[in-house]
């Protein structure tokens, strides 16, 4: 499991082998936040997506 960051929040990151994606889950929150990509720039990208449109709705 690994973890990364943006905008001082943080997020888990696993490997899914039977899916071949990345799957990430915003950490801190209420709401549960999760992304996914197949590469590790594109779950970059999805992570702040997701963390964008979470503090959007706030």
């Amino acid at each position: 499991m690994s973890c990364i960051s943006y905008m001082g929040y943080t997020a888990r990151v696993q490997y899914d082998a039977r899916d071949k994606l990345f799957v990430g889950r915003i950490l801190g929150v209420q709401t549960i936040i999760s992304f996914h990509a197949d590469s590790v720039s594109a779950l970059h990208e999805a992570f702040i997506v997701a963390l964008e449109d979470y503090l959007a709705g706030e």
